[in-house]
């Protein structure tokens, strides 16, 4: 770490940019994905007129400051949530280097990150979890296994319980209750965090992932009479908090069962 921080200023800037630029994609995969479009062809487009994107209005936040969050032909507004989304990327890249140092450890997270930051955006406009995402996540996830912490079978039993769980919760709601409780988009993007993470960061996730719905749900209810939540952008948040802070929030929790002297 501390070696990291004596770094040149260059290489930490290379890192945020390299990340902001991995956001730009994640922005062209946020808006066509969920609609059945390629993420490859046409090239970048303004979704109101058809104007193709110029190279140097596509630049990562730095384009959409330039151009005042609008198109340059029609003047359309273009969503903060570009910008957003482009920086998010980049200092997760940032953090994840500065948390983890120059390790395979670092890359994965980073790869997970991202893919849960598209995740957060898609779920929370269209109520989806794509297939390509989450399970890709998963092959990703398992892939990586014999490098990454977990180990190959870590990753199987964080893959098997962190979606057999979520399964188990909507089989048992749906029968007592008779609606459905679980997407299966859900279940799979628990497999995937579990294939990356384990089973203890598995469980967390969803613990952490049901109390952030649960709070965002009743402030919902209060303000407009009902909540409609997508839960899987819960997940892709607490995904977030317990790769960073896994390990403390265990300590912490464990502290609170220790009987006090």
């Amino acid at each position: 770490m501390s070696e990291l921080l004596s770094s040149d200023f260059l290489v930490w800037l290379l890192v945020l940019v390299f990340g902001c630029c991995i956001g730009s994609f994640l922005n062209v995969v946020i808006h066509r994905v969920p609609r059945g479009l390629s993420v490859i062809n046409p090239p970048s487009a303004c979704p109101a007129c058809g104007h193709r994107i110029r190279p140097w209005e596509n630049v990562p936040v730095i384009g959409w400051v330039f151009l005042r969050g609008r198109c340059s032909s029609c003047s359309a507004s273009i969503p903060i949530r570009y910008p957003l989304v482009e920086l998010s990327a980049g200092l997760l890249a940032v953090a994840s280097l500065f948390w983890f140092g120059p390790t395979v450890q670092a890359a994965t997270s980073f790869v997970l990150l991202v893919a849960m930051l598209a995740v957060a955006f898609i779920d929370w406009e269209h109520m989806i979890i794509p297939d390509q995402i989450s399970l890709g996540l998963l092959v990703v996830g398992l892939a990586v296994s014999p490098w990454s912490s977990p180990g190959v079978v870590g990753a199987l039993v964080g893959a098997l319980t962190g979606g057999g769980l979520l399964l188990l919760v909507g089989v048992l709601w749906e029968k007592l209750r008779g609606i459905e409780a679980m997407g299966g988009g859900d279940i799979k993007l628990m497999a995937a965090a579990g294939a990356f993470l384990g089973l203890g960061s598995a469980l967390l996730i969803i613990f952490t992932g049901a109390f952030l719905g649960a709070v965002v749900g009743t402030l919902m209810m209060r303000k407009e009479g009902q909540a409609r939540i997508a839960f899987g952008t819960f997940l892709a948040a607490a995904t977030g908090i317990v790769v960073f802070a896994g390990p403390d929030l265990i300590d912490w929790y464990m502290s609170m069962l220790r009987p006090t002297a």
